[in-house]
């Protein structure tokens, strides 16, 4: 029986690792699409936004299996619920890639490519994601913590992102509402880069069994 049982929790593993690798390429596609105008790009994102919503439910519904088969011991209720809160950090990581799709072909338009660190926030995110992801498949505390302090980096960046536009906007080089749009992708990368603090953070909770209140992420908020 635990056989089985341990079988069924390496598969909840599986299932939140490759849920993390598809959060890291749809937030990688979103920060392309700010930069290109590519065939299929916008249909990729999407298609990959409904794939992590469909994953979601399955991990939910492996984790309710995992908890109603049988009385589980503490590290494993732990590292079930812990899967619980971050697949649906994870949903949000995918929609908010989405929802910087959605804002890419104006501001392609806008033409501001080199001209804001946007970019540079962007790969911040995506590593703060691979890092929390690592974190969870292999145990590590470190790991963690390296997540937390990059957090950071990311909200560095957005308000470099936000000085530069507020000096595009007064140079006269920049409309209105492409300056509301970039700002706007910049805030759901710093939402991306607050959802991967939350990951982090139940995986620490998994390890640990210590729920940390730490001031970047929103973890039992």
């Amino acid at each position: 029986m635990r056989k089985a049982y341990d079988l069924q929790l390496k598969e909840l593993h599986d299932m939140v690792k490759e849920m993390g690798d598809m959060c890291e390429e749809i937030i990688t596609l979103a920060a392309k699409a700010l930069q290109v105008e590519e065939d299929g790009l916008y249909e990729r994102i999407f298609g990959l936004d409904a794939k992590i919503d469909r994953a979601q439910n399955e991990v939910e519904t492996l984790c309710l299996r995992l908890l109603l088969r049988q009385q589980p011991i503490a590290s494993d209720l732990r590292r079930i619920s812990a899967a619980l809160k971050m697949v649906s950090d994870m949903e949000r990581i995918g929609d908010q890639a989405a929802d910087i799709a959605e804002l890419s072909p104006y501001l392609i338009r806008a033409n501001l490519k080199g001209q804001l660190h946007i970019q540079e926030m962007a790969q911040a995110a995506v590593l703060m994601v691979v890092d929390s992801v690592t974190a969870f498949v292999k145990d590590d505390h470190e790991m963690v913590q390296t997540v937390i302090k990059a957090d950071d980096t990311v909200d560095a960046l957005f308000e470099q992102v936000r000085d530069e536009l507020i000096v595009m906007i007064r140079e006269n080089t920049i409309d209105a509402k492409a300056a509301l749009d970039m700002l706007m992708a910049a805030k759901y990368f710093e939402r991306i880069g607050d959802h991967a603090v939350n990951i982090a953070e139940w995986v620490d909770y998994s390890i640990t069994g210590e729920l940390q209140n730490n001031e970047h992420g929103n973890m039992g908020r």
